[in-house]
Order: C-alpha cells, then sequence, then structure tokens
C-alpha cells in the first residue's frame, strides 16, 4: 500500500497533536559490567533506534562532553551514562558493528560528540533526514517527521535538562528512550511500506 504523506506540518500543527509516549523497558546503564551485558542483549537486534544526549552549556563557545547514548529495539531501550562510566569498549564495537544498522537523525552531530570522547568508526548508521526525502517528507527534525508519518506529538520540554545529573529523572528517561526508539519506529514504518510496494 503507497500511504502518502505530507510534505511538512507548522509547529501550530504539531501543537494540537496528542502527546507520543515511550511505553517499553528502560534500563539505566551506570557501570561497565551492565553495559556489556545491555550490548550483548542489543546485537541480536538487526535494527536499532539510536540517538545521544549532551548536558547544554548555555555559555558561549563551550561544549560539555556527551553524557548519555540510547539505543533502542521496538519494546526496550538502554540508556548508556557515559559521564558516569566512561565509552565501555563493548558500546564502541556495537557502534561500530557493520551488521547492526543504527537509525539516528542529525548523526554528524552525534558523531562529533561521541569523538569529544573516544575515537570510533560508525558502521550501518543510517541518518533519518536524507531517508524520509525519498518519500516525499520535507521537514527536518524529529518532531515534525513524527507527526506528518503518525499524528502525535514528541515533546521537548526535556532537552535542555541536566543530562549529568547524579539520577536522571523519570521524565528525562522516558523522553531519552522515545527519540531513540521514535527513530526506529519511523524507519520501520517507511521501510514496511517499501517492502509492501515491492511485493
Amino acid at each position: 500500500m503507497n500511504t502518502e504523506y505530507a510534505h511538512t506540518i507548522t509547529k501550530e500543527e504539531v501543537e494540537e497533536l496528542p502527546m507520543e509516549k515511550f511505553e517499553g523497558r528502560i534500563f539505566v546503564l551506570t557501570n561497565e559490567k551492565d553495559a556489556n551485558r545491555a550490548v550483548a542483549y542489543l546485537e541480536r537486534y538487526p535494527v536499532l533506534g539510536f540517538d545521544t544526549e549532551t548536558r547544554p552549556n548555555f555559555r558561549r563557545g563551550r561544549r560539555n562532553k556527551i553524557a548519555l547514548v540510547q539505543l533502542s529495539t521496538e519494546d526496550t531501550c538502554f540508556l548508556f551514562r557515559l559521564n558516569r562510566m566512561g565509552f565501555p569498549a563493548s558500546l564502541k564495537k556495537l557502534l561500530g558493528n557493520a551488521d547492526v544498522k543504527k537509525v539516528g537523525l542529525s548523526l554528524r552531530d552525534d558523531f562529533g560528540a561521541i569523538r569529544k570522547r573516544t575515537e570510533i568508526k560508525p558502521e550501518n548508521f543510517l541518518d533519518l533526514q536524507p531517508y524520509v526525502g525519498q518519500f516525499g517528507i520535507e521537514a527536518a527534525s524529529l518532531q515534525k517527521i513524527y507527526a506528518i508519518m503518525f499524528q502525535k506529538k514528541i515533546s521537548k520540554g526535556q532537552r535542555l535538562s541536566n543530562w549529568e545529573a547524579e539520577n536522571l529523572t523519570e521524565p528525562q528517561q522516558r523522553y531519552a528512550a522515545l527519540d531513540a526508539w521514535a527513530c526506529l519506529h519511523i524507519y520501520k514504518q517507511l521501510n514496511n511500506q517499501t517492502t509492501d510496494e515491492l511485493s
């Protein structure tokens, strides 16, 4: 079935939509042992949603190191707290694993932030910004792409919160998980549509 998507959507139209929520499991990881177990779990999946968070710095010209990497399956999201445990070798290996596709948005920014912590060679990443253009969607932000496709709103209320806090609040966890999961959800919806058209 060929689904026609709107090319774009206004901020006002997005605001009118109901809020989306991530209803799956969230695991917050603060040590390398738990990170290694999470990576072993994630490596079994062919496609993952991906995102990162960095504590905002309101002083001009300064930028903090990346604090969080989020990787999500359809029902489970892992939050790797890099500011608490450094950058685990197992996570580096997963980000460089060509057998697992990682789907995100504005990946150049994410890769730049990661390289301030460690040298990695990202493999098999797909950036949704150019990808959705093949389906006639001209919006560039995750919030607008998601709204166009699913008629739901992703809250950005936690974006500028402190991602290096001692403990992440539940709203922070839900926000972080939703962003990674939404990337996967968008990709799977578009990929299923393409598969349907070819069958």
